[in-house]
């Protein structure tokens, strides 16, 4: 009995409202209206919102001590953002367990796949030098995985001394803390500071 009630007060409600709403057609004018203003002014604030995202990402710098200073899974996000602001809208970060080697994946404005491996050391390049097996981890599995491009070792460290004539034959890219003190700090890609990088994809 209370829920045929409640049944028989809901349809009344409906009627009622309905009623109403023939009677004062110019309401639904006014909400329609309203929805539409209110729709315009969110896309509006959307849009803003994500050229303020870009102008930040853009304005984004680094310094070496505020980069020596970061854990090492910071360091990687780091590197992520940097490739953002350059312009690689689909950069992340995968380190982790089971990444492969890889840290950064990135696709740059050219077309190119970045598969990138972040070596941190927290005491810059006082620590231990970055070797050989990193360069041939990250290298045995970026194409073959992800079909890079572009191989990256990036250190705010140091390269042993195998690991340049390695990456040659390799045709791996490596920036020490030189290369990315001057990317981190300044405004220009990083593969406008590393020599020999592929050339654009086709299309591009």
């Amino acid at each position: 009995m209370l829920v045929f009630g409640a049944v028989v007060l809901a349809a009344a409600a409906a009627w009622a409202v309905v009623s109403w709403l023939v009677t004062n057609w110019w309401a639904l004018i006014v909400l329609a209206a309203a929805a539409v203003v209110g729709t315009v002014g969110w896309a509006h604030r959307r849009q803003q919102q994500r050229a303020w995202d870009r102008a930040r990402q853009q304005a984004l710098r680094f310094g070496l001590p505020e980069l020596d200073a970061l854990h090492h899974r910071d360091f990687e996000y780091a590197i992520r953002d940097l490739m953002l602001r350059d312009g690689c809208t689909d950069a992340r970060q995968i380190g982790g367990a089971g990444d492969n080697g890889a840290d950064v994946l990135a696709t740059d404005p050219l077309g190119r796949t970045w598969v990138i491996q972040a070596k941190h050391r927290k005491d810059g390049d006082r620590g231990s030098a970055v070797g050989t097996p990193d360069l041939q981890r990250v290298n045995g599995t970026a194409r073959q995985l992800y079909g890079a491009d572009i191989v990256l070792v990036i250190t705010n460290g140091r390269f042993s001394t195998r690991c340049a004539p390695l990456a040659t034959q390799l045709h791996m890219h490596l920036a020490d803390r030189r290369v990315l003190a001057t990317w981190a700090s300044g405004g220009r890609p990083l593969w406008e500071l590393l020599q020999k990088v592929p050339p654009p994809r086709k299309g591009r």
